[in-house]
């Protein structure tokens, strides 16, 4: 996994193809032309007042997306807090963010279904 630039984060908010929601987060992704998952994470003060626990989201952050990255699709991903996510548990957002990557996945191979000659 490698962060996004931030030409690469206007590229994600300018293009997603895919906006996948969970509590608290919204996670927006486009295809990349790489053979691996590319991240980038957008947490304002506005959600999370402390920072303590805007740096505790972006670990979590990473964290699951580095376990998940071998079966996450080729895209670029941003991900952004929303109010609200500052009062869920580790465990909670861990399974929002895994729940997250699923849905993610069944929408890239759902598009590619339809996108390709049958």
């Amino acid at each position: 996994m490698r962060l996004l630039s931030s030409r690469e984060f206007q590229h994600v908010f300018d293009n997603a193809c895919f906006k996948v929601h969970g509590k608290g987060l919204l996670a927006l992704a486009c295809a990349n032309d790489l053979d691996h998952v590319r991240a980038g994470m957008v947490f304002g003060k506005k959600s999370m007042r402390r920072a303590v626990d805007r740096n505790r989201l972006k670990r979590l952050t990473r964290e699951s997306i580095r376990l998940r990255q071998h079966w996450l699709p080729a895209v670029d991903i941003v991900v952004i807090s929303k109010r609200g996510v500052a009062d869920l548990d580790s465990e909670t957002l861990q399974r929002q963010l895994d729940g997250m990557w699923r849905r993610l996945e069944q929408d890239v191979k759902r598009k590619n279904r339809k996108v390709s000659p049958a």
